[in-house]
């Protein structure tokens, strides 16, 4: 087995490519070296060095025409390297195991944009990878519903599997530790702390949360990590874009996911096992697997259902119950990186 990753990039960014990170660092626990094509590398992390990195060089190349031209590499050099299989975590008609994290005809619909010229170049690139894969791993069921939706590619040739968490990174902390991590935050201690982890504010509702935050007199603060944001009050707090979020997500009080489109959602997960339970709209992914209490539902469509959640959870602050205990208990499905690979693994010995 010559196996071999793709993605955008090795790097620390959105969820495609911390699942990427998660990946390369399971693989390396047991022994095992994979290439590693990409268009950018971070080269200053671990994992840089425990994989056979293969930039993909994009000098010349049009931003509206990297991800075909990626593609066309991918297959030429999968052609050349003998790889078996190709992990793409991005679109390309090269993969054999065919990560499925997103669905761009969903995303279109649920964000209620009609598709344009770069949309349809999206959306062919998406066929090809979908069905062109000998195995699509979808990370919900709800992807795979889609797939099934937009692509009508065969139910049996999906497999439902959902993204692992690095355990050690994602977990709680004693009390005096988590005060310590709210101080350094300047996170106030009389009001309940929702944090919002964005990088794409529209899809992720920042605008229903501000409208929420900014007009309510219950004691909360919604924090956002992220993107730049373009808003301030009394009720908000810009934490800057944070390379060490499982600290935040001990010293926040709530997590809260709001997004029109989430087909996944590692944040929910990651701060579940932080011990810091999530808000979750109940089209989000990761709903598919929160147990209560960690997971505090509300329908996006309904519109008291929001600040009714925020209510609830303001509660449970107030009572001091908020607070997880055994995390990983409150998850319905496994979330190790071991299990994780150990299904991909025995899927990619196939071939």
């Amino acid at each position: 087995m010559h196996l071999a990753i793709s993605n955008h990039g090795l790097r620390n960014s959105g969820g495609i490519e911390r699942y990427a990170l998660t990946l390369v660092r399971g693989l390396h626990a047991r022994g095992i070296k994979p290439v590693f094509a990409a268009k950018a590398f971070d080269t200053s992390l671990p994992e840089y060095g425990w994989v056979d990195p293969l930039p993909v060089r994009m000098t010349g190349v049009p931003g509206k025409l990297r991800d075909i031209w990626f593609d066309w590499r991918l297959r030429s050099l999968k052609r050349q390297g003998g790889w078996a299989p190709l992990i793409a975590c991005n679109q390309t008609g090269a993969a054999d195991i065919a990560i499925c994290g997103s669905n761009h005809p969903a995303y279109l619909e649920a964000m209620g944009q009609r598709p344009g010229r770069i949309d349809r170049w999206k959306i062919a690139l998406e066929r090809d990878h979908l069905t062109n894969a000998k195995l699509i791993v979808a990370h919900s069921r709800g992807l795979a519903q889609q797939v099934q939706q937009h692509y009508g590619v065969a139910p049996e040739k999906i497999e439902v599997l959902y993204p692992p968490i690095d355990g050690d990174r994602f977990s709680p902390v004693p009390d005096a530790r988590r005060m310590q991590l709210r101080e350094s935050l300047g996170l106030p201690d009389d009001r309940a702390v929702f944090l919002l982890a964005s990088t794409g504010h529209r899809r992720k509702g920042l605008d229903l949360l501000l409208d929420f935050f900014q007009n309510t007199h219950l004691p909360v603060l919604l924090a956002v990590a992220g993107r730049p944001i373009d808003a301030q009050g009394p009720n908000l707090r810009y934490l800057g874009y944070r390379t060490d979020i499982e600290d935040v997500f001990r010293a926040v009080d709530f997590s809260v996911m709001a997004s029109r489109y989430e087909p996944f959602g590692l944040v929910g997960i990651e701060s579940v096992l932080c011990g810091t339970p999530v808000l979750v709209a109940d089209n989000v992914g990761c709903a598919e697997v929160l147990r209560a209490p960690a997971g505090l539902p509300f329908t996006l469509e309904q519109p008291t259902g929001l600040g009714q959640a925020i209510a609830r959870a303001v509660e449970m602050w107030s009572a001091g119950t908020h607070r997880l205990e055994a995390p990983r208990m409150q998850l319905s499905y496994d979330p190790s990186v071991a299990v994780h690979l150990d299904a991909l693994l025995r899927w990619a010995s196939a071939w």
